[in-house]
């Protein structure tokens, strides 16, 4: 009778402790669906600005520095006329490889990165 009420109790205690253990889900910045319908992308209000904050605030991306130079004021011409963009094939893009490969660190946000996808996806606009 001994053992059965210690086996019952730590059978009760483990089942306890079991129910009361929980984990915590933290769902990365995805992007919605990276390869559906892109979104409108305004490359003067939305990615410019991004290029010119992540980009050239560390003295990369300036004038004079590494190309394509992402100030606001030059950077559609420099990425667009440089070659950083392939409409045929996006992911081929030199801009898209940069900007999910090794400039990663410099744009972490999936939608960001997602931006610049479905900009390129658009055509390239220069809206």
């Amino acid at each position: 009778m001994k053992r059965l009420l210690i086996y019952t109790g730590l059978i009760l205690s483990l089942g306890l402790g079991l129910t009361s253990c929980y984990k915590d889900i933290i769902k990365p910045n995805l992007a919605d669906d990276p390869e559906g319908t892109p979104k409108q992308v305004s490359f003067k209000n939305e990615l410019a600005v991004l290029f010119a904050a992540n980009c050239t605030e560390v003295g990369c991306h300036v004038s004079g520095a590494h190309k394509p130079y992402l100030a606001a004021d030059v950077s559609y011409t420099q990425i667009v006329n440089g070659g950083f963009v392939n409409l045929a094939l996006p992911k081929e893009s030199s801009l898209y490889k940069n900007v999910y490969g090794e400039m990663a660190q410099y744009i972490p946000s999936a939608k960001d990165k997602q931006k610049v996808y479905d900009w390129i996806r658009n055509g390239a606009p220069n809206n």
